[in-house]
């Protein structure tokens, strides 16, 4: 698929949803799979909106990519916000996964969804862009009887 660019707002956020189920139709992606793939880039897009802009006085946009390279879909996120390699964050505990809402600490859910549900991700700094890049397989059970 083309790339295409977004401003980094919250009201990107269904653009970079669609964007990812469009990328994933026809490739035997499972749906499972496909809506995993879209909250984690969801949860991560609007980190990038609100830390790696919001936060740091900074405006611009969000640029995805999606490819399919032998037997996986990638997407790709690429932004000029704040550096922040989240692969390097500290994941919530199991213990503070089961505490009641009002009892966790904010943040943190997009990165565990992420290093939990993704079958590869990678972050690249190169100058002054970020990428954040997601892999799902396509299992051979996700192809459809009919291809």
């Amino acid at each position: 698929m083309e790339p295409m660019t977004f401003p980094a707002s919250l009201d990107s956020l269904s653009p970079l949803r669609k964007y990812v189920g469009d990328a994933a139709e026809g490739t035997g992606l499972s749906k499972e799979a496909t809506y995993k793939l879209q909250l984690i880039v969801d949860e991560i897009a609007t980190n990038i909106i609100s830390y790696g802009y919001g936060d740091s006085g900074l405006s611009g946009d969000i640029i995805i990519a999606g490819e399919v390279l032998d037997n996986k879909l990638r997407i790709t996120l690429e932004d000029t916000g704040r550096e922040f390699d989240l692969s390097k964050k500290e994941l919530p505990s199991e213990d503070d996964l089961e505490k009641p809402l009002e009892e966790r600490e904010i943040g943190g859910l997009g990165i565990f969804l992420t290093m939990r549900d993704v079958d590869n991700f990678n972050y690249k700094r190169i100058g002054d862009r970020n990428y954040n890049i997601f892999e799902m397989y396509i299992k051979e059970h996700d192809v459809p009887s009919n291809k």
